[in-house]
């Protein structure tokens, strides 16, 4: 697969993406746990079907110490029981969060209740854009036809 557009030559896609590292910077630095948004951004680029970004969260995760058992099952993540109810419940926030147009709510008021009983305001503010944002830089790569498999742990940070 070749990509139709080389971010990293083109002027104008690299003053974006400079933009868009910088959120990325923001979000690591929150305090939603790394490993929860790890699995968030996982899970919205599944459901997506971006492979690059399922490319990049896997290994980086994996490179964090995230267990292949849990990066495995994230996709299975009802069915599984390494999680945490925490992670579920953030697993099911971006699930709703991506599947806007299947559900026509977004997040329900029952789902955003239950993730305000693990995270606090600053945490689902992180949840809110980290879903919102994995969720353009999926289309972005979906669009242009990102190729993955490739990527090395770091490589944007």
């Amino acid at each position: 697969m070749d990509a139709r557009l080389n971010y990293f030559d083109n002027p104008t896609a690299g003053k974006v993406l400079k933009q868009f590292m910088s959120v990325g910077r923001a979000f690591r630095e929150s305090s939603l746990p790394a490993a929860t948004q790890e699995l968030v951004a996982l899970r919205v680029s599944q459901i997506n079907g971006c492979a690059a970004c399922v490319d990049l969260h896997t290994k980086e995760a994996a490179a964090a110490g995230e267990s292949s058992v849990r990066l495995n099952l994230v996709a299975a993540w009802r069915e599984a029981t390494v999680f945490t109810e925490a992670e579920r419940v953030a697993l099911e926030f971006a699930e709703q969060g991506t599947r806007v147009a299947d559900a026509g709510t977004g997040v329900s008021d029952e789902v955003w209740a239950n993730a305000a009983k693990h995270y606090d305001e600053e945490q689902l503010t992180t949840l809110v854009f980290l879903v919102s944002f994995m969720n353009a830089v999926n289309r972005l790569n979906i669009i242009t036809c990102q190729p993955a498999g490739d990527y090395q742990v770091g490589q944007f940070h």
